[in-house]
């Protein structure tokens, strides 16, 4: 297009033309560096709307910097700031661009071409990371109206989805020329599938209008397929079988999908306080019981949930068993006990190491005698001889003879 700027164009002093990112509805778009902001990106939209005469295209340019000034409001992580409105001449030609930051990333809209998947988690993610956003800006009394995978870029340097392109601005682009010409244009604000039927019919929106759109990002991000392909016109229903979501995420998107503004959720907080129903909770953690000041530092420390020790009914506990207990034990127990175990230890193996070396002593001695009497080696010990003469007993007298007559007396007797 020969009104297009060409690439290293300078406009008024300070904006770079890096490159064109392309056609907008009322003019270019175009990539940018700051001179006055150490080369800092930035991107420029051109304001050109085709109107029959020069007079019609200022007094519209004068009309979009009123309204333009609500942009201007608009602080927020995640919207890309709005610098100023410039106007400049370049040739024969005006030209007033709108100026805001440039975010580095890619659109979902463009993940989704490059074949990324996105699971129910990661769609959930980007409600919440999103939502808090359309808050933000509902509560400024403005209203996107253009929300879609186009729409919102996933930021390189910290993943967070990044809302662009507002649809107010083509809104009050369209204001600005029917107000200066009179003339009725058939823009159209929205996108066909995502923004609901009151919007594309009527040119009503609200709040409920943007969650409608994002609850149909929703559902084309989880799908991979389009809006029509998930809709059923004829019933005005969606295509539930199509798409593929736990039951409660389900009856959050439905009701962000319903048909009549009033059956939808009223504000982006609701939908945010709904989710929190969808999303596992973690389970928070147990605040230790506060000790009073004055017990002993030695007082083991109390682990909850576990049961008390018991003694053994077998077999004792090893020294492994013992110190394998204390890696497991807190604080001043681990000292405590593990003294105490070595010292128990000690006596043991002093009591041990005792009778150990009497036995072996009784055992080398044994040895060493059998050894040593089997090979001669040891001389019979000799003991010397003690005579002694023995007493003499003297004899008893002699019994007196006794007579035969006497003796057969006695017999008879007897």
């Amino acid at each position: 297009m020969s009104n297009t700027l060409k690439t290293g164009a300078i406009i008024k002093d300070r904006y770079k033309i890096l490159g064109d990112l392309g056609q907008g509805t009322f003019g270019q778009t175009y990539l940018a560096e700051d001179a006055n902001r150490y080369q800092e990106r930035c991107v420029l939209k051109e304001f050109a709307p085709q109107l029959q005469n020069k007079h019609e295209l200022q007094k519209a340019q004068e009309l979009f910097e009123r309204e333009a000034g609500m942009l201007y409001q608009l602080r927020h992580n995640q919207i890309p700031c709005f610098r100023e409105l410039l106007r400049t001449s370049i040739g024969r030609k005006n030209y007033l661009f709108l100026v805001q930051d440039y975010v580095e990333g890619f659109s979902y809209h463009q993940l989704l071409v490059e074949g990324q998947q996105f699971s129910e988690a990661d769609v959930i993610k980007l409600l919440q990371e999103i939502l808090p956003v359309l808050d933000y800006i509902h509560s400024k009394q403005i209203i996107h109206r253009d929300i879609s995978p186009d729409n919102l870029i996933k930021r390189n340097s910290d993943g967070k989805p990044v809302l662009i392109d507002f649809g107010c601005v083509k809104e009050m682009v369209t204001t600005a020329i029917v107000q200066s010409t009179g003339q009725v244009i058939g823009t159209q604000v929205g996108k066909r599938g995502y923004s609901p039927d009151e919007q594309l019919r009527y040119g009503k929106a609200d709040a409920t209008s943007d969650l409608y759109a994002l609850a149909v990002t929703a559902l084309v991000l989880l799908t991979g397929k389009q809006p029509l392909d998930l809709y059923d016109s004829y019933h005005a229903t969606w295509l539930w079988q199509e798409i593929k979501v736990s039951s409660r995420l389900k009856s959050v998107l439905a009701k962000m999908l319903a048909n009549l503004p009033k059956q939808r959720y009223q504000s982006a907080q609701e939908v945010s306080e709904a989710l929190l129903t969808v999303i596992p909770q973690p389970v928070s953690s147990q605040q230790p019981t506060k000790l009073p000041n004055n017990l002993p530092n030695n007082l083991p420390n109390k682990q909850p949930n576990k049961q008390p020790n018991k003694q053994p009914n077998k077999q004792p506990k090893t020294l492994f068993t013992q110190i394998a207990t204390l890696v497991a034990a807190p604080g001043q127990t681990i000292k405590t006990t593990f003294t105490a175990v070595l010292n128990r230890k000690q006596q043991s193996t002093n009591r041990e190491l005792k009778f150990f070396g009497l036995s072996m002593s009784i055992a080398l001695l044994v040895v060493f005698g059998t050894v040593a009497v089997a090979r001669g080696g040891f001389p019979t010990p000799k003991f010397p001889k003690i005579s002694w003469s023995l007493p003499s007993i003297p004899s008893l007298p002699s019994q007196p003879s006794v007579s035969n007559t006497e003796q057969q007396r006695q017999k008879q007797i007897y």
